[in-house]
């Protein structure tokens, strides 16, 4: 299944339309393609703002407006214009509700995943497990995570201007394995996590948390968050070299 075809059937499967055969295909596609699991979780958060949605009873005129249209049998002109009215009105606040809840998640889910980097960072720390592989060669850390990980991810030698690498290690946020690569900067580790960018976080994030930079940006279809005490100007360098 391409993602042409998930895109037709991912509504009738959020609403429970399809048979077992499109079923199962539609999840095994849904499982190797971020950009359709995606899609799925957009109409999934539209179903549940909808449904969420607060419900509002036809003012008592329209009622009695309709109840007379149904004895003559014709809708007048002045009828016709106040329902289009009201559903204009009805579809605008609705389309602002789901506008807001997506951002409102988006915004929840940031914070969460920032948290949660910057305690894997600490956890490494306090528990001296920064590595599973130790090189400064990236041509060996990376191949290292061959077979660890379904996706590949991207290591940079960054010595060149002050930014060593390390090694790199296993880690897991938000309940997946991610990649997580360890620069330096003199004494203050840089830790480095990568997955595929399949989260509902902002494109770009930027903050502090009890002390620790935080810096986030997605590139390439691969989501990076990078941790680290270090200063905000050398933190800056660093995340500026691999952007570029």
């Amino acid at each position: 299944m391409d993602c042409h075809e998930a895109e037709r059937l991912v509504d009738a499967y959020v609403d429970g339309e399809l048979g077992p055969a499109e079923t199962a295909a539609l999840q095994e596609h849904l499982v190797a393609c971020a950009e359709c699991s995606r899609r799925l979780m957009d109409r999934e958060l539209l179903g549940r703002t909808l449904r969420a949605a607060p419900y509002y009873v036809a003012p008592a005129r329209l009622r009695a407006a309709v109840r007379g249209a149904r004895k003559r049998s014709w809708f007048t002109p002045s009828l016709l214009a106040w329902a289009a009215t009201v559903t204009l009105a009805v579809s605008l606040g609705g389309a602002m509700v789901v506008r807001t809840a997506r951002s409102r998640s988006t915004v929840e889910s940031t914070a969460s995943i920032a948290d949660q980097v910057v305690g894997g960072h600490v956890r490494a720390l306090m528990a001296d497990h920064l590595f599973d592989v130790r090189s400064t060669d990236r041509h060996t850390v990376k191949p290292w995570f061959l077979g660890k990980l379904d996706f590949s991810p991207p290591v940079e030698d960054l010595s060149s201007i002050g930014f060593p690498l390390l090694g790199g290690r296993l880690d897991h946020v938000a309940g997946q394995p991610v990649a997580a690569l360890v620069y330096q900067r003199r004494l203050h580790p840089i830790n480095m996590f990568i997955w595929p960018a399949g989260d509902r976080t902002a494109a770009s994030d930027s903050r502090s948390i009890r002390g620790f930079q935080v810096r986030h940006w997605i590139r390439h279809g691969m989501s990076f968050w990078a941790v680290s005490d270090l200063n905000d100007a050398e933190f800056g360098e660093f995340v500026r070299a691999l952007q570029r």
